[in-house]
């Protein structure tokens, strides 16, 4: 179980314009801590710096200035402690058909990992184990599972695919950027009823990034509303959605789907 704490990040890009340069605040001053069996939502329109923070909590990007925390250690950018943090927190990215390799079956996808992550492992045991994660995100038959290729899953298998591979190293911290967005409707649900079942059962610490209110509300604990780089709200999820106080936020909140308020207004 990890702790995830994040204390006043910045980063900054610098853009030119022909002969001038511009500094472009792409995430400000944004703090929050995630806790083992918690989920905390980010939630933003495009360009909000959403995932921004993903890149920097993966190491992909270097901040400007703030601190990543893990368990109450400063992520090291190399080393034992820049690979700690890539095992310690996984992500689960947008495009599940982009983010799999179509020349590999599943059970390479799952092997890399496990491969990496848990040196010493016989090929019986890693066999074992990618069956194993494939039961764990409700991908059966197993074996059948292992040997298709990505094009041969629909897009919600796929993503579940994902999730395993995710999950391979035995990560603390589970970074899911838009995990539902490119997947149809009907399936999203599944999805992410899977998600919050992990979340539950093994503790894991979940970063919903998301730009859908009302998903946010019903998978996370706490939600933070982004704006321009800002965390202009944030609180517990209900009390966010139901009383949001920044005018951001109610626009957001009104233009989510609300059934109930639908009913309201029809028996008005």
């Amino acid at each position: 179980m990890t702790t995830l704490e994040v204390e006043d990040l910045v980063k900054k890009y610098r853009l030119r314009n022909g002969f001038r340069s511009e500094t472009l605040r792409a995430v400000d001053r944004v703090s929050f801590t995630l806790d083992p069996g918690r989920t905390v939502a980010l939630v933003g329109q495009s360009g909000s710096g959403k995932s921004t923070i993903a890149k920097l909590l993966m190491q992909l990007e270097r901040p400007t200035s703030g601190r990543i925390l893990l368990d109450g250690r400063p992520v090291e950018r190399r080393g034992a402690g820049l690979a700690r943090c890539r095992r310690t927190v996984q992500m689960v990215f947008q495009d599940p058909f982009a983010s799999l390799n179509p020349f590999h079956t599943v059970e390479h996808h799952l092997e890399r990992p496990l491969r990496l992550h848990h040196r010493g492992l016989t090929d019986a045991e890693i066999h074992r184990r990618v069956l194993g994660l494939l039961e764990r995100v409700r991908l059966t038959p197993a074996e059948t599972i292992a040997r298709r290729r990505p094009h041969e899953l629909s897009g919600g298998q796929r993503q579940r695919v994902a999730i395993a591979r995710a999950l391979a190293p035995e990560p603390g911290i589970l970074v899911a950027d838009e995990p539902v967005s490119m997947l149809d409707v009907s399936i999203r649900l599944g999805v992410l009823n899977l998600l919050a079942g992990l979340q539950r059962e093994e503790r894991l610490g979940v970063l919903y990034i998301t730009h859908d209110l009302a998903t946010a509300r019903h998978f996370s604990d706490e939600i933070l509303v982004m704006y321009r780089g800002q965390v202009v709200e944030r609180g517990p999820a209900d009390e966010v959605i139901l009383y949001p106080r920044h005018e951001y936020t109610k626009t957001l909140a009104e233009a989510a789907p609300n059934p109930e308020r639908r009913i309201s207004q029809q028996r008005g």
